[in-house]
């Protein structure tokens, strides 16, 4: 039907600017572009302008950005790549990051929730899972718990909730072990030294979220100035692992049971070398940037089988095609979320996420970009290719645009369309890497 009407190849390059999202935003409005003279303020000649009922699928269709791959593979790869370029900048500059963060301290670290019960696992050395058999990697019952009614289900889905305040926490009580070692007050830290970081969370088999974050040790203004001489990778590891140690949260208290919040013992801190001095056993750059940003976009369906959207009733469950485990995590969620005691925790909006409600990634201010810097970065590229007049001198822009939410998703016909374009070529030749700290 699309060929009979003409309309075939305008609608495929349309389709192809959404760069493979399954699921796009649809919207109908209008959109115009006036030059307005600087000096007396009188609207001129046309620029630009764009009416959604003229475009070849009859509203304007709009990325979803959807970080999840579960629920759109081309977007989340887009998150993917920006979140690596963002940890790179970080790591060796550019991006509008000094250079000489290369020669900062970093270090790379896993931070692992406490356990909550025995599950099944794929011990090293080749030895028997406790329940005596040896997993094969990839078996469903990997994580799971051994004995599912000894399981304490209830603190491990507080702990998620509680994950991100452990974090907080956690950066403050590194500053003061950092400014211990260094001989300096709090105060005076932060006159002499400043900690950076990028981190992002991942869910353990168990359903359980974990930490991977590259720390790094800089100058007072950040990555431009250099670190004091006293601060060292050496220095900076062991004040994460006294930091790490020594930290805690006070949680509810349910049914007179006290809750607190700690991390887990296995703590993993490598020091990042640089590419120049790698000799084939440190971690690179690359390497770090390559294997955060993978996990930037999956969430707890990944590794744990369970939803990637909320839930607005339990009874949904039912249909659900989840492993018992997650069905487990997401009722005590449910379960917790309606005492009036946890309503700031807001469990059942979170259920699907088994507690977890921080975000995925997060990074201080002067560690390097923003997602948005980069998202700003290639919208304005995409303009740059449009080329549409500009403005000429004592000239301004006038921009009139009105927009309607009209759904989201193709129809049969687009998404055909859509299917038969050839895909952006994704990122290849990444190092994969595994830290020691991820059962």
């Amino acid at each position: 039907m699309l060929a009979s009407l003409g309309t075939m190849p305008e609608l495929a390059r349309q389709l192809s600017g959404l760069g493979g999202c399954t699921r796009p935003v649809r919207l109908d409005g209008h959109r115009t572009e006036y030059a307005v003279d600087t000096t007396t303020g009188e609207i001129g000649r046309v620029l630009h302008a764009l009416d959604s009922s003229t475009l070849p699928a009859g509203q304007l269709l709009v990325r979803c950005n959807n970080r999840r791959a579960t629920r759109c593979a081309a977007c989340a790869e887009t998150y993917r790549r920006d979140t690596y370029h963002l940890i790179t900048a970080g790591l060796r500059g550019g991006k509008g990051t000094p250079e000489q963060v290369a020669t900062h301290p970093r270090v790379f670290a896993t931070f692992t929730a406490p356990s909550f019960g025995s599950v099944h696992n794929r011990p090293s050395g080749g030895r028997n899972c406790r329940c005596g058999v040896r997993h094969e990697e990839g078996d469903a019952v990997l994580g799971t718990p051994l004995d599912p009614e000894s399981y304490d289900y209830e603190a491990a889905v507080l702990w998620n909730a509680h994950a991100g305040a452990l974090w907080r926490r956690f950066s403050i009580y590194l500053r003061r072990e950092v400014a211990k070692r260094a001989g300096l007050t709090q105060r005076a830290f932060q006159h002499h030294a400043r900690i950076s970081f990028a981190k992002v969370a991942e869910y353990q088999k168990r359903g359980a979220v974990h930490f991977h974050a590259v720390i790094r040790l800089d100058g007072p203004a950040g990555g431009d100035s250099a670190p004091p001489a006293w601060a060292t990778a050496e220095l900076l590891s062991d004040a994460i692992q006294a930091a790490a140690t020594t930290v805690r949260v006070d949680g509810p208290v349910i049914d007179e049971r006290a809750h607190t919040f700690v991390f887990g013992r296995q703590l993993d801190v490598r020091t990042i070398r640089s590419a120049d001095f790698d000799d084939g056993q440190e971690l690179t750059e690359r390497a770090v940037a390559a294997y955060i940003a993978k996990y930037a976009t999956k969430g707890a369906e990944a590794a744990t089988g369970t939803l990637d959207r909320p839930i607005r009733f339990l009874a949904e469950l039912a249909q659900a095609r989840i492993s018992e485990h997650a069905r487990r995590m997401i009722r005590t969620a449910w379960s917790l979320g309606a005492r009036t005691e946890l309503a700031d925790l807001r469990l059942r909006a979170w259920a699907h996420m088994l507690g977890f409600r921080g975000h995925f990634s997060t990074k201080s201010r002067c560690y390097s970009t923003t997602l948005g810097a980069l998202r700003d970065a290639r919208a304005e590229w995409r303009r740059a290719q449009a080329s549409p007049p500009v403005p000429q001198d004592g000239e301004t822009t006038l921009v009139l645009a009105h927009w309607v939410f009209a759904g989201t998703g193709l129809s049969r016909a687009e998404a055909w369309l859509a299917a038969s374009l050839e895909p952006a070529p994704g990122t290849e030749g990444e190092p994969t890497w595994t830290p020691a700290a991820t059962s």
